[in-house]
């Protein structure tokens, strides 16, 4: 189970605590902070969020610049511990990714983009969230679009293959795209929308193009 890699643009929620709440207290975000913020559903203050930068920087409250980018969340937690063990005994330390996001499109029933609440989720799980598969989609020809270090990286996927739980893109990461290609039926029933038929035909062409970039 692949842990994710935080990047440039993810926004942290780092929550410090330990059995001396008041020796915690400064490596906190306060709520005057004028970070972003991370807003529940009811509108309140949920929790402040780090943007990690082009440099793979955030700032800390005490501790400075910390660089966080290309690091799991279990090697930036350990990381923020041994930093924070100067100042603080036994530090707990909670590390959530608030922008987590992944979009399906294609052929799904409900394409969209989704927030995952959770650091891991699987890609039958965000074709789940979709409303899974349309009778037309082809199950064999699913492309994921990764972006990795500002490089665009193209995988086929066969849902049928029991061996997909092997691939690397089984577990999906921040951002990742996931296209359902139609059946040939299907394009050419959407001939009667112009509009319709252009996007299908576009997107199935950069299907085309990665398929032949991976083989």
């Amino acid at each position: 189970n692949t842990e994710l890699v935080y990047n440039t643009d993810d926004l942290l929620t780092i929550d410090v605590s330990s059995l001396d709440p008041e020796a915690s207290k400064p490596f906190n975000l306060s709520a005057v902070s004028y970070s972003e913020s991370v807003i529940s559903a009811q509108g309140n203050l949920k929790m402040q969020t780090y943007l990690i930068n082009a440099k793979g920087e955030i700032e800390f409250p005490v501790l400075g610049t910390l660089k966080i980018g290309g690091m799991t969340r279990s090697e930036a937690t350990n990381y923020l511990k041994e930093r924070l063990s100067e100042y603080i005994k036994n530090p707990i330390v909670n590390i959530r990714l608030a922008n987590f996001t992944i979009t399906v499109i294609g052929d799904v029933n409900k394409p969209g983009t989704y927030t995952i609440q959770d650091e891991r989720i699987t890609l039958p799980e965000a074709l789940g969230l979709a409303g899974d598969l349309s009778n037309t989609a082809l199950r064999k020809n699913i492309l994921l679009i990764r972006e990795v270090n500002g490089e665009k990286r193209f995988a086929k996927l066969d849902l049928t293959s029991v061996g997909i739980v092997n691939s690397p893109m089984y577990y999906l990461a921040q951002n990742d795209v996931i296209y359902v290609e139609p059946n040939n039926a299907k394009i050419k029933s959407s001939t009667y929308n112009p509009n319709t038929a252009v996007i299908i035909s576009a997107i199935s062409t950069l299907a085309t193009i990665a398929a032949i970039l991976i083989r």
